[in-house]
């Protein structure tokens, strides 16, 4: 598919504002600090980039699936941390969209579509991702008032940063039923948010989060009581296809850096670029880039129009970080010893992509969903 010229003109202005206010060296010099990049936030708060895919009426700038993926694609290639935010960022907007009540939208989903407030998502504990169902020990038992929540939470992107959260809680006794949602500020009294020491994503921070007895007011109940994890089910093929655009994003940036170098740097009296082997290994990558890039927007378009995508998010999940994955690689191998220097972008490229093969769902297991989705084989896990 072809962008309108609404969107062309979005995604131009978009590069020449993300590399104006954060060009490549200071998005090197905030990766090495690992520290988050306030004023980029605010440029994109600016553009309206973090009300994309929310009615206007509820705070937001409106737009489809196409426009977010164009954002998170752009921040895939030139701000890595950043992108990872967004995925974040449109994970919890969506929620909201979707579940909350008009109260709820007016007090937390307008904040946080203006960039005004940041939101964490809490799902993941040390003992469970994939089977979190299972393996989930945070529990808010019920009072007079509202609910007591006591647990750990672990992998939590921007919790330290961040001004709520959205926390997955068991309410009651079951497995996929049992579960709630609850909005919790993050300076309730009983939060404690530990920052854990990571070498990748350096520009967004990831926690573990402590809840000990942190009193929930009745009204932050989110969605319908118990049915919290089904109504999280219902975003996580649009979580993979923006996680898709990310990868893709630093699959583009990788190989465009990889070009430029080859371009110039000198070898046997010619250029590497003017190499068989260096020109064979980026024209394999960029084809498969394409081929993935085209099949994310016919996705997206599909879900957009609420059509099912369980299957093709998670093939285009699965091609998007294999593409990251052979990029970063390819890129690596043409740079040679220039690709360790920290002032470029290929070590962090190297270093971010691999965060897309186990999240937001891991190959693996986009793989299993396929095989019993798409061939009707019996569930492997």
């Amino acid at each position: 598919m072809s962008f309108s010229e609404e969107q062309v003109l979005f995604e131009d202005t978009l590069i020449k504002a993300i590399n104006k206010t954060s060009p490549p060296e200071r998005v090197a010099r905030l990766d090495a600090a690992k520290t988050f990049d306030a004023e980029l936030y605010a440029l994109l708060a600016s553009l309206g980039v973090w009300g994309l895919g929310v009615d206007e009426e509820d705070g937001g700038t409106g737009g489809t699936n196409i426009e977010q993926l164009i954002a998170l694609r752009t921040l895939g290639n030139l701000s890595t941390s950043t992108a990872v935010f967004c995925v974040v960022q449109y994970l919890v907007t969506r929620l909201l969209k979707d579940n909350a009540n008009d109260e709820q939208k007016r007090k937390w989903l307008r904040p946080l579509a203006a960039g005004e407030v940041k939101a964490s998502f809490c799902l993941t504990e040390a003992g469970g991702g994939t089977d979190i169902l299972r393996a989930m020990k945070t529990r808010a038992r019920k009072t007079d008032s509202g609910w007591l929540l006591s647990g750990t939470k672990m992998w939590i992107s921007g919790a330290t940063t961040s001004d709520f959260y959205v926390v997955l809680a068991r309410t009651s006794e079951g497995k996929t039923e049992g579960v709630s949602m609850l909005l919790v500020p993050r300076d309730a009294p009983g939060i404690t948010a530990k920052e854990v020491d990571t070498f990748a994503i350096n520009g967004y921070d990831t926690c573990q989060v402590f809840f000990d007895d942190v009193k929930v007011p009745a009204e932050n109940l989110l969605g319908v009581e118990g049915q919290g994890f089904r109504q999280v089910l219902a975003t996580l093929n649009s979580e993979r296809i923006n996680a898709s655009a990310v990868a893709l994003g630093i699959a583009q940036g990788a190989i465009q850096y990889a070009a430029r170098y080859a371009k110039e740097r000198p070898a046997f009296n010619k250029t590497l670029s003017e190499l068989q082997a260096v020109q064979h290994k980026l024209a394999n990558v960029a084809t498969s880039l394409e081929m993935a890039w085209s099949y994310l927007l016919e996705t997206a378009v599909l879900d957009d129009e609420g059509k099912p995508v369980d299957v093709a998010s998670s093939m285009v999940k699965l091609a998007s970080s294999d593409v990251a994955k052979r990029a970063a690689d390819v890129g690596m191998e043409i740079l040679g010893g220039a690709g360790f220097d920290t002032s470029g972008p290929m070590q962090r490229y190297y270093r971010d992509h691999r965060l897309y093969s186990f999240a937001p769902l891991n190959d693996e297991m986009c793989r299993n969903l396929i095989a019993e989705r798409y061939f009707g084989f019996k569930r492997a896990f």
